[in-house]
């Protein structure tokens, strides 16, 4: 009995866990998982990244993908999830655009080159729990990419910050995908504050290491840098 129970409740954690496979750009979703979104590490597992200062922070990728996808600037993205995103806490867009001499396609995003496009912020149910936007769907918050982003090739970085056992270090859960893309028809804007991942997070950051039960939703403070929306 004692073993079903264990399997039972390790069933249950796979399926509260999750992984973002496809970009959906205006409504048009990739043709397949993993076709230009890098296959990460957690594609069978689905188990999230533990660290806020491990490599795998920055996309926990497996491989590169074999595609990258155009996006226009001023694009509604967001990201399909292979279950729901059920765990409490916020969903984070960033940008990295892609050094001369290098694409998309095997670029690593390393060094200060990642800004923040958007971010969540909570608010209190009915119940008097602290819940997100989009918490329970199958896919992530809507946003855009910001009108002015120059016209190039990026990284484009998802992230979903499981904080239900975030009340002691190390607690905190990341789910993460970064998409090889192509921005068209952009603008002349300079996009920043640009951090380096790793080193934008710190484990004890507040919005890292953080008793939801403890607070009201507008003293959340997301991690990482500011909002850049153009």
């Amino acid at each position: 009995m004692k073993f079903l129970t264990s399997l039972l409740l390790a069933a249950t954690a796979v399926q509260a866990h999750y992984t973002f496979p496809r970009l959906v750009v205006n409504g048009k979703s990739e043709e397949a998982d993993w076709s230009a979104t890098r296959k990460t590490k957690n594609a069978d597992s689905k188990t999230g990244v533990l660290s806020a200062t491990s490599a795998d922070i920055r996309c926990y990728a497996s491989q590169n993908a074999a595609n990258t996808i155009e996006v226009p600037a001023g694009a509604t993205i967001h990201y399909i999830s292979t279950q729901q995103v059920n765990h409490p806490g916020p969903t984070q867009y960033y940008l990295a655009k892609v050094p001369e001499g290098k694409t998309a396609a095997n670029w690593d995003g390393s060094g200060s080159v990642w800004f923040k496009i958007h971010t969540t912020m909570p608010s209190m149910d009915s119940n008097k729990q602290v819940t997100w936007p989009a918490q329970n769907l199958y896919i992530t918050d809507n946003t855009t990419i910001p009108a002015a982003t120059p016209s190039g090739e990026y990284l484009l970085r998802v992230e979903h910050i499981a904080l239900h056992q975030a009340m002691q270090a190390g607690g905190a859960q990341f789910y993460l995908a970064c998409t090889q893309i192509k921005i068209t028809g952009g603008g002349s804007g300079t996009p920043g504050p640009l951090v380096a991942l790793p080193g934008a997070y710190k484990t004890n950051d507040p919005g890292i290491q953080v008793n939801l039960g403890a607070i009201q939703p507008d003293a959340y403070i997301p991690p990482g840098p500011a909002v850049w929306s153009g």
